[in-house]
């Protein structure tokens, strides 16, 4: 959705000016996140007391019902305020079925193999990057074959239409996956919300500070096109093909990242990797604004998308290990939906207001380090916990 903000804007959210209009884009964005922790908590719970599988079978169901919402709707013009409302409750129905999705996906790939926990969690968000991928290019070749005035009209919801072609596929594929034997035989609780809420506190919030600075990068690289039309002044085949850039180095690197955990050890890989974020961050947006050439913007991207992998690759892994399996997708589920929601969903609204208010087109830089610090202290207090009984490694 964020790729076609613009579009998206001019059809659902029309408002006197175009900074008025793409904040009502952003914030219903960022407003339906408001529900993704809710759909973690039902849905996370969900699956750890009826297994991973069912879960999974329904949180593609739900995007699919979201998705078809969005690319069938007529818009602002055609049925009024009924248009915006559609689109929100569109994304209400997607924020719940993602909210459940991480803390089951994940959950799942460790346990089948949990000798090699980091490279195959990481699966989990490379496929992320090639989604990033994949919607830089219908953006690209959209731009490219169609007119403005088609994309304007109705070219914007073909991406919408392909994704409801996939969805039968993974229908198709999770309805013959099972779950570990190790979740198989391992304890179970009726209450794992309630043993995550009472018990796990710091977990979690430990959970919600290491996602806190992937969250915002993610959607700052989704906001690239956005950024690069409004701010730098470059056409919107630019800023598809630096989304490209990030989709193609998200895809690759990330399942090196998750190997590499697997033998270095996470917390070192992502320190690292979180360090070089709160020191490069501000000066390559300042050499982006500077240079305001399309290979500066690609740097930007390339150099975001490269730290990001080095950083998420590691992370599921880790998010898994500091949970139980009978609560692990549970807790999860909450802390990762709970940091996406809190540092996420709202990150291109803040940042479209951030510049607005500044007049820098260095103004995201600012937003970026604040998180890079959250998640570096939350890196610092597993560190510690480690060496406390506060925080083990899960041994299942």
């Amino acid at each position: 959705m964020l790729f076609f903000a613009v579009h998206i804007a001019h059809h659902f959210f029309p408002a006197g000016n175009e900074t008025a209009s793409m904040l009502l884009t952003f914030g219903s964005f960022g407003a339906s996140y408001l529900i993704r922790p809710l759909g973690g908590v039902v849905l996370g719970s969900y699956a750890d007391r009826h297994g991973r599988k069912a879960a999974l079978l329904l949180t593609v169901s739900l995007m699919m019902v979201g998705t078809a919402i969005i690319a069938l709707l007529p818009t602002y013009a055609q049925i009024g305020v009924a248009a915006p409302i559609g689109i929100f409750l569109a994304r209400l129905i997607q924020g719940f079925s993602a909210g459940g999705e991480f803390g089951a996906s994940t959950a799942m790939l460790i346990e089948h193999a949990p000798h090699r926990r980091g490279f195959l969690a990481s699966w989990q968000f490379a496929t992320q990057g090639l989604a990033t991928l994949f919607a830089s290019l219908f953006g690209y070749a959209l731009v490219k074959l169609l007119t403005q005035e088609e994309l304007l009209a109705w070219g914007w919801r073909i991406p919408f239409f392909f994704g409801l072609l996939i969805g039968p596929a993974g229908l198709l594929m999770r309805r013959y996956l099972d779950d570990a034997p190790s979740f198989k035989q391992a304890a179970h609780t009726a209450t794992p919300v309630r043993d995550v809420l009472l018990s796990q506190k710091s977990m979690v919030l430990a959970a919600i500070g290491v996602i806190t600075v992937s969250t915002a990068v993610n959607y700052m690289l989704q906001y690239v096109p956005t950024f690069a039309i409004r701010q730098l002044k470059m056409d919107a085949a630019t800023g598809f093909a630096a989304s490209m850039l990030a989709g193609v180095i998200l895809t690759v690197v990330t399942p090196f990242s998750g190997w590499l955990s697997d033998r270095i050890g996470r917390l070192k890989q992502m320190t690292v990797a979180g360090l070089l974020f709160a020191l490069t961050i501000y000066p390559v947006f300042l050499y982006v604004s500077v240079s305001g050439s399309a290979w500066a913007l690609y740097v930007l991207v390339g150099w975001l998308a490269l730290l990001k992998s080095i950083y998420f690759g590691a992370l599921p892994a880790l998010m898994s290990e500091i949970f139980p399996p009978a609560t692990r997708a549970t807790g999860m589920a909450i802390g990762y939906n709970v940091g996406v929601t809190v540092f996420g969903g709202f990150a291109p609204a803040i940042i479209v207001w951030l510049i607005s208010a500044t007049g820098s087109n260095q103004a995201p830089s600012f937003y970026l380090m604040f998180t890079t610090l959250i998640s570096l202290a939350a890196l610092a207090y597993i560190a510690q916990s480690r060496r406390t009984p506060q925080i083990q490694p899960s041994a299942a």
